[in-house]
């Protein structure tokens, strides 16, 4: 009986050691294994939406919940108002004034041997899957979709922002520009088509969704881009009765708002093939195309919970990282037109939220930060080691432990040597010319008082410059603006090709 027991005690024993053995090994073996990553792309986005500005009592309930699961940056910045240069900026980890992409650039051409800051670069998806990830993306992910073969698997994109009807009302101003030379763009708004599943932006969430369904031997990095809220704002008219005209706000705007601007940055908001503030007024449209912008945003935040209802109910809703960003705010009638193309705040302010392992949920941060800063972020969370090449700076410690916000700045720069700096609730604007503006959001967050020759910032004035880059290269060759004569303009002058 003895010899039983202690047979059973030897065998108890060893099972123990055992399992104690296979449960540490598990534990490290959960340790090691990288996140997921969901990196969604929304076209135009500014902070209207509820988790940030509630503009108009905005319906996005699908934002709020992605807000209530990680934190909100509320006062983020793009490092261009445009999205050809913003995109390229993010997803290469350099800013506009390091690379000279300026502008519009074939997603092709932003690494070329014709440019030594880029040539060699590590797209930020590439990066991933250069440390063993399976990368996927969908959608406007760079300016049209991506490099050839960046990702594993690629959905591509439909071309152009439609659906269009087939009676279209379209502002398509030339103003100072040359028809054949400068290009035009066009805007309209209405209720268009009759059902979501026409829309492409609900393809690009079906293909998503399909992708969350399927089994992976390794971490994924799944990127999607979705076109709406950007022109023309159509979307079907249920979206558009979710807010009644007459409930509808407008943007502050005052008419004499631009008399203090200097004559580059006049130049720069030159925009006739955009809708005026004054020729919405007059023409009683400035409600509507804010009705129309509004129910473009409700109806991006319905694509956007259906990947997260995907997300959630599959087998990754625990281990994945999600940020989601848009890559420049938009005006809608504030500085009088409806368009991103400036460096005022309203321009160079969009969403940028993260959820994930490890980090809080349902906070809110309102130091000035910089998209730049999503490829270190999401290298930091996923436990890979840092590209050197990165000149953003990740933004965990401050969403785990609240450090370096009173340090933190945002840079954003439109054509060469022209640059804004968002800083301790100031905005500092200085364009090629040394010409100056200086916004105090304290007392005038809508930035109508220049207070650049006022001495009582000029302390103030001398710090943000500072800030400014040192480096400040020429248009890369392969990219361009053509919608405005000044940047046409200035890639001659200053390449030297006039």
């Amino acid at each position: 009986m003895k010899k039983i027991v202690f047979i059973i005690t030897i065998i108890s024993l060893f099972g123990s050691s055992c399992k104690g053995k296979h449960e540490k090994v598990n534990k490290s073996i959960k340790k090691e294994t990288k996140p997921n990553v969901f990196f969604i792309a929304v076209d135009d986005l500014n902070n209207w939406i509820s988790p940030i500005q509630n503009f108009s009592n905005v319906k996005t309930p699908n934002f709020d919940r992605l807000a209530k699961m990680g934190v909100t940056f509320t006062n983020a910045h793009v490092q261009a108002p445009l999205c050809g240069p913003s995109r390229a900026s993010l997803m290469t980890g350099l800013r506009p004034s390091t690379t000279g992409i300026y502008g519009m650039t074939p997603d092709n051409l932003i690494r070329r041997e014709g440019n030594p800051t880029t040539k060699d670069i590590t797209f930020l998806p590439e990066q991933f899957s250069n440390n063993g990830y399976h990368t996927m993306g969908i959608g406007k992910l760079f300016h049209v979709h991506a490099p050839d073969s960046l990702f594993h698997e690629s959905g591509g994109r439909v071309r152009g922002f439609g659906p269009y009807p087939k009676k279209r009302f379209v502002w398509n101003g030339i103003g100072k520009g040359i028809r054949g030379i400068h290009g035009r763009t066009n805007t309209d708004w209405g209720a268009f088509p009759e059902n979501d599943s026409l829309m492409p932006d609900h393809d690009t969430a079906n293909w998503v969704i399909e992708r969350l369904e399927r089994a992976y031997d390794k971490p994924f990095f799944l990127g999607v881009g979705f076109l709406r809220v950007h022109v023309p704002l159509y979307v079907p008219q249920k979206w558009f009765d979710l807010y009644p005209l007459d409930e509808i706000e407008t943007p502050p705007y005052k008419e004499d708002d631009l008399n203090d601007i200097p004559a580059v940055g006049m130049k720069i908001n030159d925009l006739p093939m955009m809708p005026s503030t004054e020729w919405a007024k007059e023409s009683g449209e400035w409600k509507k195309i804010v009705q129309a912008y509004l129910a473009c945003i409700s109806y991006v935040d319905y694509e956007l919970g259906r990947v997260l209802d995907a997300l959630e109910s599959s087998k990754y809703a625990d281990n994945t990282v999600i940020v989601l960003w848009s890559d420049h705010g938009y005006r809608l009638g504030e500085k009088g037109t409806f368009a991103k193309h400036a460096l005022w705040e309203t321009a160079t302010k969009a969403p940028l939220i993260f959820s994930g392992p490890n980090l809080p949920k349902g906070k809110k941060i309102d130091a000035p930060v910089e998209m730049l800063s999503i490829y270190p972020t999401l290298l930091e969370l996923s436990g890979l080691p840092a590209y050197n090449r990165n000149e953003g700076v990740s933004l965990v410690n401050m969403m785990q432990n609240d450090t370096g916000m009173d340090n933190s700045y945002a840079l954003t720069t439109f054509g060469m040597n022209n640059h804004a700096v968002k800083k301790d609730g100031f905005r500092y604007i200085q364009y090629e010319d040394g010409k100056e503006e200086f916004y105090d959001h304290r007392i005038d967050p809508n930035e109508w008082n220049n207070e650049a020759k006022n001495p009582k910032y000029k302390a103030q004035i001398e710090k943000m410059k500072g800030l400014l880059p040192k480096v400040n290269s020429k248009w890369d060759e392969s990219s361009n603006y053509k919608f405005q004569p000044y940047f046409v303009n200035q890639k001659k002058r200053v390449n030297g090709t006039e």
